[in-house]
C-alpha cells in the first residue's frame, strides 16, 4: 500500500523569496561585521560608513556571479578592517594606506593579538566563499527595505555601544584647528642660545592618565628627586595632539598640524623650516636617535631635509652596545640609549641639538622579548591587577626614567635642556584600558638647566 510522505515541519515555512534575502543578510549583514560586533564588549572605533558600505555593494552585487560577489565582499572586508585599524590608531585612512608599504619592517606575528585577529579575517574570507554558493537574488521590495532597515539598526546598535569614546578614535586635525606643541609651551626653542644643550625626546604612546590616581602618581615620579631639582628647574603640562607619531613628530620638530609626506613631496624652504634647521642656523650640531629602522616611514630620508645631520637607528645604536627588544616593532632598546645620549653630548664640540624617539612601548607590549616588562607587581600592584598591559608599558617607561636619570644628573653630564612629550595617547585596544586615557592631550616634563654645569 502507497503511504504519504510528509514534508518535515518548517521546511516550507519561508518563501523562496525571503529565503535569499535571509542568505543575503547572513554573509553581508552579519559575516561581514561579526569580527568587529564582537568588539563591543571591550570597545572599538565607531563603524557606521563601513556597515553602510556592506549592506549597499552587497544589494548591487546580490545578482552577480559567485567569484564578483566573492570579490566584492574581500575588498569590503579590506576597507572595513583598515577603518578599523586607522580609527584605532588615530590615523587618517589615506596615513594608513600610505603606511602599508612598510609592513614588511614590523612583526605581528609577536603579538598573539595579531595572529588572533589574522585567523579570524581568513576564516571568514573562506566561510563566505562557501555561504555565496547559495542564491542571495532576493528582488521583494519588502525585502529590500527590510535589508535597508537592518543595516541602519546595526549603525545605530554600533553607535549606542561606543556612546562616550567617540573622541578616543580618528583624531585627524580639523581645518582651522589652533595649534600647541610642548616645544612651544614649555619655552623649550627660546633657550638656543649656545650656552648649553637641547635634548628632545619623544616617547612612544605616553598619554595623560584620566581618572586613574595610580598612574598619574607613577607618571614623571622619578624626576621628583632631589638630585634633579638640583641640577633643574622641573615645569610640566599637556599639549595636544592629533594623529599617529609621525604626526607627533611634525609637531614638536616643525610646529603645525601635519605628517611626514609633506616633507618627502616639497623642496619649499618654508615646508622644510623646523626645529633642527633652524637650530643649525644658529650653530647648533643637530643629531637625531631612534631604536626602529631607519626605512621606517622614511625616516632616513626626511629626518636630513628638516635639518638633522647626524641620524643613529637601530643598527647604529646596536652597534654602539644597544640590546635587541622585540615586539611587533622589534628594534634597539630604550633603556640603553640615554647612555648613548649622554655620550654624544659629552664628546660634542659645541651645542647640540639632540633629538630621540624611544619605540619599546609602541602596542602591544607582550610579555618576554627581552622588555623587562613581566613582572608587573613591582611597578604597582594596582595596575598589574587591573591593567596588566599599561603596566608593562609603565615597566618600560621606569627603565627610560631611571636609565635616563643616572646619566643626566652625573657629575660629568654636560648643561643641557631636557624635554620629554608623548606622541599621542597609548592606542589600546580595549575600552578598559583605552578609558584610562585623556583622548585629546598628551603629557611633557621640561628640565631646565639651572646652569651649575659646564657644557661639553
Amino acid at each position: 500500500m502507497d503511504m504519504a510522505i510528509e514534508a518535515p515541519a518548517g521546511r516550507d515555512r519561508f518563501s523562496p523569496d525571503f529565503s535569499r534575502f535571509l542568505n543575503w543578510a547572513l554573509v553581508w549583514i552579519v559575516l561581514a561585521n561579526i569580527p568587529f560586533m564582537a568588539m563591543w564588549m571591550v570597545g572599538a572605533p565607531p563603524r557606521a560608513i563601513p556597515i553602510a558600505l556592506a549592506g549597499l555593494v552587497g544589494l548591487i552585487v546580490k545578482r552577480m556571479p559567485r567569484a564578483v560577489q566573492w570579490i566584492a565582499f574581500a575588498g569590503v572586508m579590506t576597507y572595513s578592517l583598515l577603518s578599523f585599524v586607522s580609527g584605532l590608531f588615530s590615523l587618517t585612512l589615506d596615513s594608513l594606506v600610505y603606511s602599508l608599504q612598510f609592513f614588511a619592517e614590523i612583526k605581528p606575528g609577536n603579538s598573539i593579538e595579531y595572529i588572533a585577529a589574522t585567523v579570524v579575517l581568513f576564516g571568514i574570507l573562506i566561510g563566505s566563499w562557501f555561504l555565496l554558493k547559495r542564491d542571495t537574488n532576493f528582488s521583494k521590495p519588502l525585502h529590500i527595505l527590510l535589508g535597508g532597515a537592518l543595516v541602519f539598526g546595526l549603525v545605530g546598535a554600533d553607535a549606542a555601544v561606543g556612546e562616550g569614546m567617540r573622541g578616543h578614535y580618528f583624531r585627524p586635525a580639523p581645518v582651522g584647528a589652533s595649534f600647541e606643541s610642548a616645544v612651544g609651551k614649555s619655552g623649550f626653542a627660546a633657550r638656543a642660545d649656545g650656552k648649553r644643550h637641547l635634548v628632545l625626546i619623544m616617547v612612544e604612546s605616553l598619554g595623560v592618565p584620566e581618572n586613574n590616581q595610580a598612574m598619574s602618581d607613577k607618571l614623571f615620579a622619578y624626576y621628583n628627586s632631589s638630585a634633579i631639582k638640583a641640577r633643574y628647574e622641573v615645569s610640566q603640562g599637556t599639549s595636544l595632539y592629533y594623529n599617529s607619531t609621525t604626526a607627533g613628530e611634525m609637531r614638536e620638530l616643525c610646529g603645525r598640524w601635519g605628517d611626514y609626506y609633506e616633507l618627502l613631496k616639497s623642496d619649499d624652504p618654508e615646508i622644510l623650516d623646523c626645529l633642527p634647521a633652524q637650530l643649525a642656523d644658529k650653530g647648533y650640531a643637530t643629531q637625531a636617535m631612534h631604536s626602529f629602522k631607519g626605512p621606517f616611514f622614511k625616516r632616513e630620508q626626511w629626518y636630513p631635509r628638516i635639518g638633522f645631520e647626524r641620524r643613529e637607528f637601530a643598527s647604529d645604536l646596536e652597534k654602539r652596545g644597544a640590546e635587541w627588544c622585540g615586539g611587533v616593532f622589534a628594534g634597539a632598546c630604550d633603556r640603553q640609549v640615554p647612555k648613548m645620549l649622554a655620550e654624544n653630548l659629552k664628546r660634542a664640540a659645541g651645542p647640540t641639538f639632540q633629538y630621540w624617539l624611544t619605540l619599546n612601548t609602541h602596542l602591544p607590549v607582550p610579555t618576554g622579548q627581552n622588555l623587562n616588562a613581566d613582572d608587573c607587581e613591582k611597578v604597582s600592584v594596582d595596575l598589574a591587577r587591573d591593567y596588566p598591559m599599561i603596566c608593562r608599558q609603565f615597566a618600560i617607561f621606569d627603565d627610560i626614567d631611571r636609565a635616563l636619570i643616572a646619566e643626566i644628573t652625573a657629575s660629568d653630564f654636560p648643561e643641557a635642556d631636557i624635554l620629554l612629550v608623548g606622541d599621542h595617547m597609548p592606542p589600546f585596544f580595549d575600552r578598559h584600558h583605552r578609558s584610562q586615557f585623556d583622548p585629546e592631550r598628551v603629557p611633557w616634563l621640561y628640565l631646565k638647566a639651572k646652569g651649575s654645569t659646564p657644557r661639553g
